[in-house]
């Protein structure tokens, strides 16, 4: 049995890499891992790609919104598990909406803070599961969930 992971997070760094890499050398069990589009001007530009030039660059960001929308919203009501990663560097709002998505749809949510973004995250922390603040944290709870 495989199960589906959507990973949630910001998407200018490797931490989706380092994630998968720990679950792979930790668990004996298969897991399908999606999330949203990381390659950023691919994900902004989305919207003109299939509908053609906008009149400005607000409607170019609500074309493209709309279509990163629709593929948060189809890999997300696929997962078995939300994995969501906080980082320190960026601002996180598409991380924050996909976690409440997640949660309107009744799914499970393992949080990855720093503690020095306890606070600023404290009412999601306590929607989540479970909030840990390193990835290794989150492995050891997949081990725990796998084993």
């Amino acid at each position: 049995m495989s199960y589906h992971i959507y990973l949630a997070g910001e998407i200018h760094s490797d931490w989706r890499a380092e994630l998968e890499k720990q679950i792979s050398e930790e668990l004996d069990v298969e897991f399908i891992f999606s999330g949203p589009q990381e390659n950023h001007e691919k994900s902004d530009a989305i919207g003109e790609t299939i509908l053609g030039t906008q009149p400005d660059l607000l409607y170019r960001d609500i074309q493209s919104s709309k279509i990163n929308n629709l593929r948060t919203q189809l890999f997300l009501r696929k997962a078995d598990l939300v994995i969501a990663y906080f980082g320190e560097k960026f601002r996180q709002w598409n991380t924050a909406s996909d976690v409440s998505l997640a949660l309107a749809e009744n799914k499970p949510v393992i949080l990855i803070r720093p503690e020095n973004l306890h606070h600023p995250l404290k009412e999601l922390s306590e929607r989540a599961n479970v909030t840990v603040d390193t990835i290794p944290k989150a492995v050891q709870v997949l081990k725990y969930l796998f084993d």
